[in-house]
């Protein structure tokens, strides 16, 4: 049995906060591999300048072509309509049944998982591993996972993360304004980023 942590987000783009809490929750519960799941149509999110999700798969690709414990997947990007957690969750279970996964996301998304499509379905079929950074004070972190657990009989572990002032809208600002963002981003994204034009003329 592998423990595979997933990732999921719009990438738009990838940068090293991204990473850094994938390779922190790997280490921290000992986990055998992470997969990055790009969104392709969020039903949450309308970013400003979002890229196309073939184009925010390979960013991504980029990002983690030489860590062999990471990958990334296009089952969202190639799913058409709306993009679900629950729905990309249950098909890794169902297509991987002898693996154990865990969901990671920022500690913020506790306050906010159950206004998610089907979050009795995420909670069923992983894990989650919440990053405690900035926001909510612990205690009421805490209170919170009691909350779903007892609610939903979750699995939620509170996992210390330090906070980054980094985002991808921070870097999609810097693009726009003729800023460098390499150190933000890994090399190799911010040479497709430059190659593609994304986010110079960002409104």
């Amino acid at each position: 049995m592998r423990k595979i942590g997933i990732m999921g987000g719009t990438f738009n783009p990838v940068h090293v906060g991204h990473l850094m809490l994938a390779q922190w929750a790997m280490e921290e519960n000992r986990l055998d591999e992470i997969w990055f799941v790009p969104t392709g149509c969020s039903y949450m999110k309308t970013e400003r300048n979002m890229v196309p999700p073939e184009d925010r798969f390979q960013m991504v690709s980029l990002a983690v072509a030489n860590n062999d414990r990471m990958r990334c997947l296009d089952i969202e990007t190639k799913r058409e309509g709306y993009s679900y957690s629950c729905d990309t969750i249950e098909q890794l279970r169902a297509e991987n049944p002898e693996d154990e996964f865990y969901f990671i996301f920022g500690a913020d998304c506790l306050f906010a998982i159950e206004t998610w499509h089907c979050p009795e379905k995420i909670f069923a079929n992983c894990r989650i591993i919440a990053a405690g950074r900035g926001g909510s004070s612990e205690r009421k972190m805490r209170e919170k996972i009691a909350e779903l657990e007892e609610k939903y009989g979750a699995d939620i572990i509170l996992m210390p993360f330090p906070s980054l002032a980094i985002s991808s809208t921070l870097i999609r600002d810097r693009v726009r304004e003729g800023k460098n963002v390499r150190y933000l981003v890994p090399e190799v994204v911010a040479d497709y980023i430059e190659g593609k034009g994304f986010y110079e003329n960002e409104g």
